[in-house]
């Protein structure tokens, strides 16, 4: 059973910065790109970063680009998302998901989130 728990949000001010984490387990890690996506309230699922299966290639939205930074380490099973430069916009409620397919970057599978980490900017 897939199973994803993100953790590390909270409350900062502008121009601030968080890491979040996500656990990974009950299928094989390694072999799915990952995504971190996000949920303003309101507003549908917006993805804004994933990363290849081994780590190496990594794609940004536009919005989030040059602030935040995705990485895995498969040894743990961890994907994490570090966010430098927050503004209020990005308040959401923050998911981890896998891919639909291993091997390759097609979507994000939305059913295999978690229960999310609120992420609130404000000062």
């Amino acid at each position: 059973q897939v199973q994803l728990v993100e953790s590390g949000g909270g409350l900062v001010q502008p121009g601030g910065s968080l890491r979040l984490s996500c656990a990974a387990s009950g299928f094989r890690f390694s072999s799915y790109w990952m995504y971190w996506v996000r949920q303003i309230p309101g507003n549908g699922l917006e993805w804004i970063a994933v990363i290849e299966w081994d780590g190496i290639n990594r794609y940004y939205a536009e919005s989030v680009k040059d602030r935040f930074t995705i990485s895995r380490d498969n040894a743990k099973n961890m994907v994490y998302l570090q966010m430098n430069s927050l503004k209020v916009e990005d308040t959401a409620v923050y998911y981890c998901a896998r891919d639909r397919k291993p091997g390759t970057w097609s979507e994000f599978d939305s059913e295999s989130r978690g229960q999310g980490t609120q992420v609130t900017v404000s000062s």
